[in-house]
């Protein structure tokens, strides 16, 4: 028996993840044995495929940005529930934990929802453990949150050092660079500012973060203001699209007016990410996020692999 596996109880923890970043977390902390449910959205680690999927969405998620913005904003008007929880399958899955967030109800089931159908007499016991990230921060406590919670907090003390002494190896190479001024783009239409913890892994990476602001979620931005900001960088990440939908769904950007006057795409400066992957999920890929800026910002000082796979120069722009 591991030194892990002793420190969890005999009686196994049953554990069910309602969100991307948290069966990461879980798998972070060598717990991914445990995970008997996830949400229809958790692709990573790929030995995530067979097991059971407990939500669902009711949006088309294959739609366009303008048409996927439009089916949300209605949808939450009329009151009603982007996702759905698979009742039957949960309750007979019996999870010991259930990892959700109050982070962002577009993004994933809402705690609301969870508590709701546990309200239901579903015969299931399960210990909500509540995932709030906003800053790097927060993603850090939320990660020592669910290790002590499970009964493990020597592993969630170790995963966090381990994730913080890659992001400052990132930090301290920067340091000393130029700056370049990055607008990262969260959704194309409507026009998104990333907000949150990415101007945080812009500063890391070593650029200038425009238009986002930390801490505070995404925020819609108008044609003028990026026209006013003028990155030198542009840094596309929409929210749930990995990068082939990403560089499909450029195409907005391009019919700007502005879009030709500005500096970052007369130098040759956009770029298109899997913002699914990394920079969309507050769990220990927010490392690789960090790195995939730093290529970007600075190719002739870092390289960690990344081009190509989860990020591209967009061309033509």
């Amino acid at each position: 028996m591991s030194k892990l596996q002793s420190e969890i109880s005999a009686e196994s923890p049953r554990i069910v993840c309602m969100l991307p970043s948290a069966t990461e977390i879980i798998h972070g902390l060598g717990l991914f044995d445990r995970l008997v449910g996830r949400s229809h959205e958790c692709d990573f680690p790929p030995e995530a495929a067979p097991i059971p999927v407990v939500t669902y969405a009711n949006i088309n998620a294959q739609a366009s940005s303008d048409h996927i913005d439009r089916e949300v904003k209605e949808r939450l008007s009329q009151g009603l529930s982007l996702y759905g929880i698979q009742k039957e399958l949960l309750s007979k899955l019996q999870p010991d934990f259930i990892v959700t967030q109050t982070q962002c109800d577009v993004c994933a089931v809402s705690l609301s929802d969870v508590k709701a159908y546990l309200k239901e007499d579903l015969g299931i016991s399960a210990e909500l453990l509540v995932l709030a990230p906003s800053v790097l921060d927060d993603v850090w406590q939320d990660i020592q949150n669910v290790s002590t919670a499970i009964g493990i907090p020597k592993q969630g003390t170790t995963l966090v050092s381990a994730l913080k002494e890659r992001l400052e190896a990132i930090q301290l190479k920067a340091a000393s660079l130029s700056r370049p001024r990055v607008a990262m783009i969260e959704w194309t239409e409507p026009l998104m500012a990333a907000g949150n913890w990415v101007p945080e892994l812009v500063d890391i990476a070593g650029g200038s973060n425009l238009l986002g602001n930390v801490g505070i979620h995404s925020n819609w931005m108008t044609e003028a203001e990026l026209i006013a900001a003028n990155p030198d960088v542009i840094v596309v990440t929409p929210c749930g699209f990995d990068l082939e939908r990403t560089k499909t769904e450029m195409a907005p950007l391009r019919t700007l007016p502005c879009w030709q006057q500005l500096q970052a795409v007369q130098s040759g400066q956009v770029y298109a990410v899997d913002g699914n992957a990394f920079f969309n999920r507050p769990g220990p890929r927010l490392i690789e996020s960090a790195e995939i800026l730093a290529e970007i910002l600075h190719p002739q000082e870092f390289s960690f692999g990344h081009a190509g796979k989860s990020w591209q120069r967009f061309c033509p722009c």
